[in-house]
């Protein structure tokens, strides 16, 4: 795509300044030997922007040569800076600053040990921490894993308990979707494809995938943009292929559809989609294969038969409680049950969405991970169902957290984004990513060299796991599956502290069949929840 000679004069100016005035310092020597002090200085910088084009360490400088090297200066001083703000209560950044600090240190191999202890922030409202034991123990494997696939499943599949989240390609760059599946095929942990289908770039890498299929169903749709079973199980069967996700809502968006205009279809994104060249790609709020709690649990089956028994699930966004209450009624109705559900917090990032759906639609993860397992627990179905989780999981606090809380496994899209190179310019929507992770300019994405990052992402994965491991020991425990909210506190708005079974309670198994109150409200939503229909019963 092509991109104004102005946004390229700014990214190369500065470079090809310097280009200039040492051609002409050395030809102005003829006349004056003064003129070898420029000649020295320019050719100077004319040598390091040339070093970082070939250099492939680092993104930004290869987009940005010599000009580049301003944000690693302003990184020197960024610690009296972050400092300040978070001191100041002033930090508004959409991520916390350690927490990416953290990623880019645990990427690169770099010692991530930090002097002076815990910041102020701790004594804030909201804070939350584990609870660690005496008799703390030391865990030599951190290859945390879970089984996923419940009864009716034919071919399980051994996931990492920390996987790549969705991200579909056409909003990253081929070279960051090939860089991720690289690094998850190194590391032994799974990528979801985000729903824009299957790339050549997820293929050549040879990773695990987890299908995302949303409503617009890319790579198994007919013409009229309906699901096609048979385009699904030649895709399914494709051994990479471990796991199908059924998107019903993303949480940056839940509810909200999408249209990819044909000007931004490239022959690589309709290839990956089954989309046509030169139409608007839509994808619509709602899916179209099913639009009951039962007709939803009937697509899973089939879903579940066309791939031979691979796991399929669904993702979601809670919104009304209710409806997704309706769809539990329905599994006990059909007897059909995903084999897992990942529950998708509204905090989740996204490149494109209207800054009201962001900030106020969705219910974030910690109370959606919460509602949906005590749901399933109270439903009697916990057990034969796995539930992912994700929305700003990061660190390995992060993923003990919400293994505490209800999950079995987590997933990571920011995480990972930062692991190869992603510096949070917030120009995803605008094809101008400096670093070239969210973009199709070929000129941008070349900064991002494949092998590298791709080494980043697994070192990421892998140093994550061993904090995990570290953090399970601390706790006196040997697996992280044995996190339960007991094992974390809470200081809440009234700074008061509360244990994590008050601020995260397991409701009793069968509660909701066998029709027995609660104090959290599940029992009146259950009655008012039906299989047949998202309607609720009057």
């Amino acid at each position: 795509m092509a991109y104004s000679t102005l946004e390229r004069t700014t990214r190369f100016g500065v470079f090809g300044a310097a280009a200039v005035l040492a051609v002409g310092s050395a030809a102005a020597l003829l006349w004056t030997g003064w003129m070898a002090i420029p000649l020295i200085l320019f050719g100077a910088l004319t040598l390091l922007g040339c070093w970082d084009l070939l250099q492939k360490r680092h993104s930004i400088l290869r987009n940005y040569p010599v000009i580049g090297h301003m944000r690693f200066l302003f990184e020197g001083i960024r610690p009296e800076i972050r400092q300040y703000l978070i001191e100041s209560d002033q930090d508004e950044e959409p991520f916390s600053r350690e927490d990416r600090s953290l990623v880019y240190q645990r990427a690169k191999g770099v010692e991530d040990s930090r002097p002076f202890g815990t910041r102020r922030h701790v004594y804030n409202a909201g804070y939350q921490w584990l609870t660690h034991s005496i008799q703390a123990r030391h865990l030599a494997d951190h290859n945390f894993r879970v089984t996923i696939g419940g009864p009716d499943c034919r071919k399980p599949y051994s996931a990492s308990v920390y996987n790549i989240s969705a991200m579909s390609f056409g909003s990253l760059s081929a070279n960051a979707i090939s860089a991720l599946n690289r690094g998850a095929q190194a590391g032994g942990f799974a990528h979801d494809t985000g729903e824009g289908g299957i790339s050549r770039y997820h293929r050549e890498g040879g990773g695990p995938l987890i299908w995302e299929i949303g409503s617009g169903y890319f790579g198994c749709r007919t013409d009229e943009g309906r699901f096609d079973p048979d385009k699904f199980a030649e895709q399914a069967a494709d051994e990479q292929v471990k796991m199908i996700e059924i998107k019903l809502s993303q949480g940056a968006k839940p509810g909200h559809g999408g249209v990819l205009p044909a000007s931004k279809i490239s022959e690589e994104i309709a290839e990956a989609r089954g989309v046509p060249m030169g139409r608007d790609c839509v994808s619509p709020p709602s899916h179209s294969a099913f639009d009951t709690p039962v007709g939803l649990c009937r697509f899973i089956g089939q879903l579940r038969d066309l791939s031979g028994g691979k796991p399929v699930g669904f993702k979601l966004c809670i919104g009304h409680r209710r409806e997704f209450m309706c769809i539990v009624k329905a599994m006990l109705e059909t007897g059909i049950a995903p084999d897992f559900i990942v529950v998708d917090g509204k905090e989740g990032g996204t490149g494109a969405a209207p800054v009201e759906f962001t900030n106020h639609v969705g219910m974030p993860m910690v109370e959606g991970l919460t509602f949906v397992h005590n749901t399933l627990r109270g439903a009697g179905l916990r057990d034969r169902i796995r539930i992912g989780a994700a929305g700003k999981i990061v660190t390995a606090f992060d993923i003990a957290r919400a293994l505490a809380i209800g999950a079995d496994w987590t997933n990571s899209a920011r995480g990972f984004m930062f692991s190869v190179g992603c510096i949070q310019a917030q120009a995803c929507h605008t094809n101008e990513c400096p670093v070239g992770v969210a973009t199709q300019d070929a000129v941008r994405q070349r900064a991002l060299v494949v092998p590298d990052k791709a080494e980043r992402v697994r070192r990421f994965h892998e140093n994550t796991m061993k904090a995990l491991a570290e953090m399970t020991g601390a706790a006196g425990l040997n697996h992280p599956a044995e996190f339960l909210p007991r094992h974390f506190m809470a200081r809440e708005k009234d700074n008061e502290m509360v244990t994590g079974d008050e601020a995260w309670p397991y409701l009793p198994e069968g509660f909701l069949v066998q029709e027995q109150a609660d104090d959290f409200g599940y029992l009146a939503r259950w009655h008012r929840a039906r299989a047949d229909s998202f309607v609720p019963v009057d």
